[in-house]
């Protein structure tokens, strides 16, 4: 019996079905033709999420992802410093002696994992303190991600992987050039190393590194060109001059677009945030038509409370035009490093 026939026989009730209810709805989704953004929060590429999540690329089940700062550079550390990684399983019993004498080894750890700082911070900071030199002498302005995608298909990081880069899906992204969307880079630690450079005069500028609003630009033209056939310039040229109302563009039936876009978030805070936000903003904002995010699933163990983004149930991004009353909600109310792998498991018939 493979996970996915596991999966069918016994998850049968609760948040047990619900995870089985979204994965067979993820499935039904893409089949039809339609595309997928999955959003990672969290540490999940330090949980080496890549071990599925670069399969589900390969096989074109993931058409877009956002991500944070650290997810995008945490799967690259991952990629050249896995072998000096230290495990600590009894991690909620280290004393505040014990954290310190990690931090006097280099060592920075996310739960029970330990990040090798000179390994993996240090490895990579030259190879991309490069990039960056070579686009402040020409004055070229890119986005965070892409530095990366250059990093890895130039090769120059081939000698120093750790893991098979099959395994990592940074290196499955940049392969196909995957659409990807990395709001508030600036809380990373490469983020980090561009403004000590800057602070130092080794970088003239901060903006080498394209901002949230340059990703916004970016995903509202991905966006409608997915879902209605052009982009974003080419929308507004068509709505033509003066012809803003104050009202809200048309929302599209899905029949009616030329695909749609389901939304698979693992977490919440701005990497599920940032580009559920990209709907409303096309409708209200730049008062042009759209369909709604088609199918929509949250894997989190944060629970509804006072003012909890993480933890809000679906139903309210209704009234922020997100989602529509006839988008299918999921909730999966658990620890993601089990349930998102799960998932991608039963879709890829492991």
């Amino acid at each position: 019996m493979n996970v996915s026939d596991f999966v069918r026989h016994h998850y049968r009730h609760f948040n047990a079905a619900t995870l089985k209810d979204a994965a067979e709805a993820y499935r039904l989704h893409v089949d039809g033709g339609a595309k997928m953004m999955v959003t990672l929060a969290g540490a999940m590429s330090t949980a080496e999420l890549g071990l599925s999540l670069a399969e589900m690329i390969r096989r074109d089940l993931v058409h877009a992802i956002t991500c944070t700062g650290a997810n995008l550079e945490e799967d690259l550390f991952n990629l050249v410093a896995h072998d000096h990684y230290v495990r600590i399983p009894e991690w909620r019993n280290l004393t505040p002696e014990q954290e310190k004498d990690l931090e006097s080894r280099g060592l920075n750890r996310v739960t029970d994992t330990c990040i090798p700082e000179e390994k993996a911070f240090r490895v990579l900071q030259g190879h991309i303190l490069e990039l960056w030199r070579r686009a402040d002498a020409t004055g070229e302005r890119r986005l965070p991600h892409e530095f990366f995608y250059e990093l890895i298909r130039s090769g120059v990081l081939d000698d120093a992987f750790q893991i098979d880069p099959e395994d990592s899906w940074l290196v499955a992204a940049a392969r196909r050039d995957l659409p990807l969307f990395v709001p508030g880079w600036e809380d990373s630690t490469m983020g980090n190393i561009l403004a000590a450079n800057v602070m130092r005069g080794d970088l003239s500028r901060t903006d080498i590194v394209g901002s949230g609003i340059d990703y916004m630009l970016a995903l509202a033209d991905w966006y409608l060109e997915t879902t209605m056939g052009r982009g974003t310039s080419d929308a507004i040229a068509a709505q033509g001059a003066g012809r803003r109302t104050g009202g809200h563009g048309a929302t599209v039936p899905p029949e009616e677009a030329v695909s749609t876009v389901g939304f698979f978030q693992i977490g919440g805070g701005i990497a599920g945030d940032f580009p559920i936000c990209v709907v409303p903003l096309i409708h209200q904002d730049l008062e042009l038509p759209c369909p709604y995010w088609s199918y929509f699933c949250q894997i989190s163990d944060s629970t509804t409370s006072y003012g909890s983004y993480s933890g809000a149930v679906p139903t309210e991004k209704i009234t922020w035009g997100k989602l529509d009353v006839t988008t299918p909600m999921f909730v999966i109310e658990s620890d993601a490093t089990i349930v998102a792998p799960l998932i991608f498991a039963y879709l890829l018939d492991w």
